[in-house]
């Protein structure tokens, strides 16, 4: 139906207008025919108000539409650009084909013969393969049967101080025999490397020769979702390449490790990216350009940068002693999910279970127990296990510190003094499928862990789990060992089934059981069996 009044000529004669002013901006020309959806977007996208932010620290570029003056203004990078591209620099790195071949490129390459097991291994790898080489992907074991080799890799980074200090990723650095940076005019230097930190996939190189090398700055301001970034770097080899886009997200927990704190970006990142920076608009850096998520293998808009507080506090030590010192507890931990929490008789998820206090550490000796819970440390509070790390990371070796604990139900104030982390590798152990017994309830096969495992005398040997059961929702899988449940020891199949009856009868809907997987110890809420 026409409105056919005075008003209704007019309010349609300016939503035509607008229609016209958005089909200019796209060049369309000739009969365009439209909804009444798209009349309501025409007065909307019509009224929008598009103003620069006066506090940005570079120039805004105008896009004047043809249509009715409409204009829209969009940001330009090109002055922070300018000002920032001479201190990023492209890294080659000449590495053991060896060390490569075990543990990956700088991008995520391979990591030993993917074909392992298989009935092509023998076409990949061993001696005598014809990729030739050493390790994992041919040659003779052990770097015997052939001369050495090198890879050539390729990363990004960037100086941190006019004499010649620069920041990469610990995976573009490691294993390297020689580093060359690049620098923006083309100019090739040789750097060595000053200190490694894998925890937080950080490096610090330095070059030699020079005072009055181009550097940047590190931003102490923070980065907020939304704000705009500029990432740069040595994407595919091409050299100095800018991207844009915003921060997505904070606090990204990639699974990398326990130090986990990502700032997400959805600026343009790819192979060679690593190792350089995310700027703001200011031309400071907010992070340090690590990792893509990606089922390609290219960018779909998000990567993941280490905050730039983290890269100072790294580069400070790395500079000062080639390493870094972490505060060391000494137990497993792990967070509170709410099955655990019910299990547990807790009200709220905050906190951080202990899973198990490693022998020896400083944890075990001042009394810290499995199943504890640590609330807070020095009177902050801890919001899960994650959280805990760093707080206990950040303190230094030989400090004292504070710790409440909730235990059986009480409050508890444990005082100690925090230890140096130690370097050790985990210690896996190995099952067979041996001796199996089900619980169909659970969707689990266990079996004595003494019938099945040289490693372990005690608990019950995971040995099958049916894929989407109970148990394999709860978070079990094959080679796991259940300890205990609740307050019972379990070393055979009986054992299991009793204690899980007995939740059941006493109201709870989750029994607490501890599983050991790969040396490691954690909590898993099992349904109880009512």
């Amino acid at each position: 139906m026409t409105d056919s009044s005075p008003e209704g000529r007019t309010n349609t004669a300016k939503k035509q207008s607008q229609i016209s002013v958005i089909l200019s901006r796209f060049g369309k020309k000739g009969t365009i025919y439209v909804s009444a959806a798209a009349l309501a977007l025409g007065a909307f996208v019509g009224a929008a108000s598009f103003e620069p932010n006066p506090a940005r620290a570079f120039a805004q570029g105008e896009n004047v539409s043809q249509g009715e003056g409409m204009r829209q203004k969009l940001p330009s990078f090109a002055p922070l650009v300018k000002q920032v591209k001479p201190a990023v620099v492209s890294i080659r790195v000449k590495s053991d084909a060896a060390a490569k071949a075990a543990f990956g490129d700088d991008e995520g390459g391979p990591r030993g013969n993917p074909f392992e097991g298989s009935p092509l291994e023998r076409y990949f790898g061993g001696p005598g393969g014809p990729r030739g080489g050493f390790g994992p992907w041919g040659g003779a074991p052990g770097g015997k049967g052939g001369p050495r080799q090198l890879v050539t890799a390729q990363g990004s980074g960037f100086f941190i101080s006019p004499d010649g200090y620069l920041v990469t990723n610990n995976h573009v650095a490691q294993d390297a025999v020689s580093l060359e940076v690049v620098m923006d005019d083309g100019k090739i230097y040789t750097a060595k490397v000053v200190g490694t930190d894998p925890r937080t996939d950080l490096a610090l190189l330095k070059v030699d020769g020079r005072t009055d090398f181009p550097y940047t700055k590190f931003s102490h301001s923070g980065a907020e979702i939304g704000d705009w970034v500029v990432a740069m770097g040595n994407p595919f080899g091409l050299g100095g390449t800018v991207t844009a886009g915003i921060v997505s997200a904070r606090g990204r927990d990639i699974g990398e490790g326990p130090y986990d704190d990502f700032i997400q970006i959805d600026a343009s990142v790819n192979k060679g990216n690593s190792g350089g920076p995310t700027f703001n608009e200011s031309g400071e850096v907010i992070g340090v350009n690590t990792a893509i998520y990606s089922p390609s293998g290219g960018s779909v808009g998000i990567a993941f940068a280490i905050p730039a507080p983290t890269v100072e506090r790294v580069v400070a030590a790395l500079k000062d002693k080639g390493h870094v010192t972490r505060g060391w507890l000494g137990v497993q931990i792990q967070g509170l999910t709410p099955e655990l929490a019910d299990s547990l008789g807790l009200k709220t998820t905050a906190g951080a279970l202990v899973a198990a206090p490693q022998s020896g550490s400083p944890a075990e000796q001042a009394g810290i127990k499995t199943g504890d819970v640590i609330t807070e440390v020095d009177g902050t509070q801890v919001k899960d296990g994650r959280d805990l790390a760093k707080k206990i990371a950040d303190i230094a070796p030989g400090a004292n510190a504070k710790l409440t604990v909730l235990r059986d139900g009480e409050t508890k104030t444990v005082d100690l003094k925090i230890g140096q982390l130690p370097e050790k590798p985990t210690q896996r152990a190995s099952l067979s499928d041996d001796g199996r017994t089900g619980l169909n309830d659970l969707g689990i096969a266990v079996a004595p862990a003494a019938d099945v495992s040289p490693n372990d005398r005690q608990g019950l040997a995971v040995v099958g789990v049916e894929p989407g059961g109970k148990a394999a929702e709860a978070g079990l899988a094959e080679g796991d060992i259940i300890l205990r449940v609740g307050d019972q020891t379990v070393n055979r199949p009986g054992d299991l089934k009793r204690a899980l009856t007995e939740a059941g009868k006493s109201g709870k809907k989750n029994a607490l059981a501890l599983v050991k997987r790969n040396g490691d110890q954690r909590f898993v809420a099992l349904p109880a069996v009512s």
